[in-house]
Formats: structure tokens, sequence, C-alpha cells
């Protein structure tokens, strides 16, 4: 009846949550999870840089 007036959980890990209330599963669960992102917004970088250095090569000429 009154589960709409909770506030919702932040979906994923939120930057610098307290991590001590956090079991050592969970936390090997967070690690993993931030390392699949880090990895997700390296390659993402990695094509827009591609991109930015392809237009300046088509366009320093």
């Amino acid at each position: 009846m009154f589960d709409d007036l909770e506030p919702a959980k932040p979906a994923g890990a939120v930057l610098g949550e307290d991590l001590s209330r956090l079991s050592c599963e969970e936390l090997e669960e967070r690690l993993g999870a931030l390392d699949q992102e880090k990895d997700r917004v390296s390659a993402e970088l990695k094509s827009k840089r591609a991109g930015r250095d392809a237009a300046d090569s088509i366009f320093a000429r």
C-alpha cells in the first residue's frame, strides 16, 4: 500500500557511496561491474578519438 512512498534505490554503483555496509561478495560484484563499465567507457572514448582524428586529418589539409 505504501510501497510507492519509499524512495527509489539507485541502479548500479553510486560514486562515493559508503562501502562499509557491503559484504565481501557485494564488493566483489561491484568491482566486476565497475571493471566492465571502465572497459565500456574506454571503448567509447577510443571510438570518439578515432572519429575526431579522422575529421582532423580531412580538415587539416
